[in-house]
């Protein structure tokens, strides 16, 4: 039978299990019934990455025991695969309680006879993706909540192939977590016992080294950061996180000597006092970088949210001055526009290169992959996909994978790694620069080139957000009239055709054909109009909010801003 959200309050002030700090937390709200609601009503999800919330005593939180409970059934799964001698390597962030969480889930895996490498101290999610292939680890664990606020922490999942955990994997494990019912099935060891066990493992200086030496081998023209990279300035902010631990080493090694890290935001700090959000796509995270940039009259302004897989770009117009800012979407074409270029000027682009993007992320990609003849691969939302493609490439040996981007400003070259890394886009951005300075250019001049090549592609998302229980229900209904209504029209804009991810097909409009789409499935809609214009309607899994994403192509930057502008009205009109 299900317990209520009193029992299960009751029951953790009672448990032996749990220790007198958690309780007495607990004892601080016994009279506020709303609060002991929401920390008990139900059990924090597990999902298919792995944890994300507010951290705080209670089952609807992030705490040592919702921590220790997900390893236990991690564990399990890992027992099930024979997987206890490969090990698993465990990296956390700056943000509160992420050291002791991380340290005590190596803890509950060695209990479980789990062999673990855990990060000594703070580590980008990067660095952790490469470490499980590094050390032929069967999973690994970062203990991160992203570039959400300071009062989240989060428990993210990778597999033998140092990807996030994807179908059916995800699923499995899954199924273990929730077969743990009690904190009593949580083992438990001592970390004396555990060292002495060889089961806890602590790992840094060599790591550092190897994931360095496979950064630095992404730079394409070694010679131009020689002679340039005393020529241009950086501005850099790790916004109180874990790139302050690589950035600036990485940075000066390879000769980019005027590198401004920005003091205030330089030490990890989880609270993160200068900023309201870690996320470098919010432009207000820029005010202290902008501020040391125009002092310095720099050329380049970088932002990592807490665990370094993001970057926020921005870049100086030499012609105004302005500090001008890159989106996910422009930053990712422009490095993928210079490696590929290069490469083919060097002879080394490969027949069959492949690049991959999420659907919702700039059609520009599909411009750029057709100009060096590659194979372009569509995937779902969550840079996840992206890593399961490589592992694809790698199997089949039908594609060479060479750049994979999403618009949520992350990208991956090469495959030294399978996840976002905000590291190595630094470096060869620094890279872009100096090739732009030898050039009389900036990396500005050097997007709207490309915008001239290939077309002004602009892009926009937007959140339509609905409150509470009511609004989880009308979103719920918005997706089904959506789906049950052929739209030909979106205010000027002939619909061409619908692609519907739950139910795997894309419905021609004129014709009514119908094709399928191999992708899994996901409650996502997504509107081909013409003119190369279009639009993505997907609903989040965690919250009241539906995501609509929205490209269209224009002829001058002003015309595709305008137009941007017009498809972003109508489309509200439709959900109204």
């Amino acid at each position: 039978m299900t317990k209520n959200y009193k029992e299960k309050y009751k029951e953790w002030l009672e448990n032996l299990n749990i220790d007198e700090k958690t309780k007495n937390e607990l004892k601080e709200i016994e009279n506020d019934e709303k609060e002991k609601e929401e920390r008990f009503y139900k059990d924090l999800e597990f999902g298919t990455g792995g944890l994300r919330g507010i951290m705080g005593a209670g089952t609807n939180r992030i705490n040592l025991y919702t921590i220790k409970k997900a390893t236990q059934g991690l564990a399990n799964y890992i027992k099930s695969k024979n997987g206890q001698e490969k090990g698993v390597v465990i990296a956390y962030d700056s943000r509160n309680n992420s050291k002791e969480y991380g340290k005590q889930t190596a803890l509950v895996l060695n209990a479980n006879g789990i062999k673990t490498y855990l990060f000594k101290h703070l580590r980008p999610t990067p660095e952790l993706s490469f470490a499980v292939r590094e050390l032929k680890a069967i999973a690994g664990i970062v203990i991160t909540a992203s570039h959400n606020p300071a009062e989240y922490n989060g428990y993210k999942v990778y597999w033998e192939d140092g990807a996030q955990i994807v179908p059916p994997i995800d699923k499995e494990i899954i199924e273990e977590v929730n077969k743990i019912q009690n904190l009593s099935e949580i083992k438990n060891i001592s970390e004396e016992t555990a060292i002495k066990q060889n089961l806890y493992n602590e790992i840094e200086e060599n790591i550092d080294a190897r994931y360095i030496e496979e950064v630095k081998k992404l730079i394409l023209n070694p010679e131009v950061i020689k002679e340039y990279g005393n020529k241009i300035k950086v501005v850099y902010t790790p916004l109180h996180g874990t790139g302050v631990t690589l950035v600036p080493r990485i940075l000066n090694e390879i000769g980019i000597e005027n590198v401004y890290v920005v003091p205030e935001q330089e030490k990890p700090n989880g609270d993160f006092p200068t900023l309201s959000y870690p996320n470098p796509e919010d432009p207000k995270v820029f005010e202290l970088a902008l501020k040391l940039a125009k002092e310095v009259e720099d050329d380049i302004v970088l932002a990592t949210d807490p665990d370094a897989d993001r970057l926020g770009v921005y870049v100086r117009d030499a012609k105004t001055g302005e500090y001008k800012a890159f989106t996910g979407n422009m930053s990712g074409l422009l490095i993928a526009e210079y490696i590929l270029k290069q490469r083919k000027e060097k002879g080394i682009l490969p027949e069959n290169g492949a690049i991959v993007k999420t659907i919702v992320s700039s059609n520009m990609a599909k411009e750029i992959a057709k100009e060096y003849k590659l194979h372009l691969e569509e995937v779902l939302t969550g840079f996840k996909y992206i890593g399961e493609q490589i592992k694809r490439f790698e199997e089949t040996k039908k594609y060479k994978y060479l750049f994979g981007y999403e618009e949520s400003y992350g990208c991956l070259l090469g495959t030294y790694a399978r996840d976002k890394d905000g590291i190595s886009a630094i470096i060869v951005l620094c890279e872009i620069a100096c090739y732009a300075k030898k050039n009389n250019k900036t990396l500005y001049d050097m997007m709207i080139e490309m915008y001239e090549k290939y077309g002004y592609y602009k892009e926009d998302l937007v959140f339509y957000t609905l409150k509470g229980v009511e609004g989880t229900k009308k979103i719920k209904e918005t997706m089904e009239n959506l789906r049950n209504t052929l739209i030909k029209n979106i205010g000027n804009n002939k619909v061409i055709a619908i692609r519907d991810y739950l139910k795997s097909e894309r419905i021609e409009i004129s014709t009514g054909k119908k094709e399928m789409i191999n992708i899994p499935t996901s409650n996502v809609l997504y509107y081909e109009l013409e003119n190369d214009r279009w639009f993505c309607i997907r609903p989040l899994g965690t919250e009241p909010k539906i995501k609509i994403y929205i490209g269209v192509k224009g002829k001058s930057l002003e015309n595709a801003n305008n137009a941007l502008e017009e498809l972003k009205n109508e489309i509200l009109k439709i959900l109204d």
